[in-house]
């Protein structure tokens, strides 16, 4: 599994790390979106990329955590 990072499209993110989606839904950001990397659909909406980064990786950490205690 590669490292995905603001550059990586919000598809492969998903694609990556599915367990993200009620994030992405939360903060309103389309996963459907062509393709666009995730620094762009945060600035569409007027998102700090960074933040918004920062909230997927705790995600992403949490799950490969609760998946390591089974």
């Amino acid at each position: 599994m590669s490292e995905c990072d603001q550059a990586t499209s919000v598809p492969d993110w998903l694609i990556e790390h599915p367990e993200i989606l009620p994030v992405l839904r939360d903060l309103g950001l389309d996963y459907s979106c062509g393709g666009k990397s995730l620094e762009f659909a945060c600035a569409e909406r007027g998102l700090d990329v960074n933040l918004v980064l920062t909230a997927l990786r705790e995600v992403v950490e949490a799950n490969r955590r609760a998946d390591s205690e089974t």
